[in-house]
């Protein structure tokens, strides 16, 4: 199974990059450039693609604007020079934000995190399993910074996510959906309010997950699943 995507960026140098980019994955069909986003959309409307990468400052047309005009949302990597447009691609939910220049690994995750959106998982060398040193997350009217190493476990509140890591609690404006497509595998649903790192798992007892002095419950309808992963 292929990936169909699309790369639009005004400037020749990046789209060049991009196209060495993804050449380097076997699952990636890349259908066209363009340095115009008003013919990138006329081509997306004839022919849809399931992943687009996307420059958000561009002269006929802002990345932002022709988001908005597509007939059907596709995964989308925002490639872009320009941080500030960070909170409002997470409300756009977008799959990932590549702040330029941006490296081949950093690449390689963003695509990783769109083949789980599609629905596939595909790596740019045979048997090398998807990984995430760190993720961004909204806080309040920040991006925070965290490691995926430091991160116990997450708890569902009505509002929020509580991310639980080792030197304190985070409040996150997202989804239990939403993050597991940015974490890694040793992240999984144990129970429909909590998520836990295998990793950091001291002990289970009695479908219980021990965290030092917290203990989690194993939801029954997930209990097949969890035991499965460990």
């Amino acid at each position: 199974m292929m990936i169909t995507c699309l790369a639009v960026d005004d400037e020749p140098f990046a789209l060049e990059k991009l196209k060495l980019f993804i050449g380097k994955f076997p699952g990636l069909k890349l259908e066209g450039t363009f340095t115009n986003p008003l013919k990138a959309l006329e081509f997306f409307r004839l022919q849809p693609v399931q992943l687009l990468f996307l420059d958000i400052q561009m002269t006929e047309m802002s990345g932002l604007s022709m988001l908005e005009q597509l007939p059907a949302r596709p995964a989308v990597i925002f490639t872009t020079a320009h941080q500030e447009y960070a909170l409002k691609a997470f409300d756009l939910s977008v799959t990932d934000y590549l702040l330029k220049p941006y490296t081949f690994d950093r690449f390689s995750q963003a695509v990783n995190k769109a083949a789980d959106f599609i629905g596939w998982q595909f790596s740019p060398e045979p048997n090398t399993r998807r990984t995430a040193a760190y993720i961004f997350v909204k806080s309040g009217y920040k991006l925070l910074k965290i490691m995926c190493d430091e991160i116990r476990y997450i708890e569902g509140m009505r509002d929020f996510l509580a991310i639980h890591t080792t030197s304190g609690r985070i409040l996150a404006s997202h989804t239990f959906p939403e993050l597991e497509k940015m974490l890694p595998e040793d992240f999984v649903r144990c129970h429909k309010s909590y998520m836990v790192s295998l990793s950091k798992i001291d002990s289970i007892e009695k479908d219980r997950i021990r965290f030092g002095d917290q203990l989690i419950p194993v939801g029954e309808s997930y209990k097949e699943q969890f035991y499965r992963l460990l």
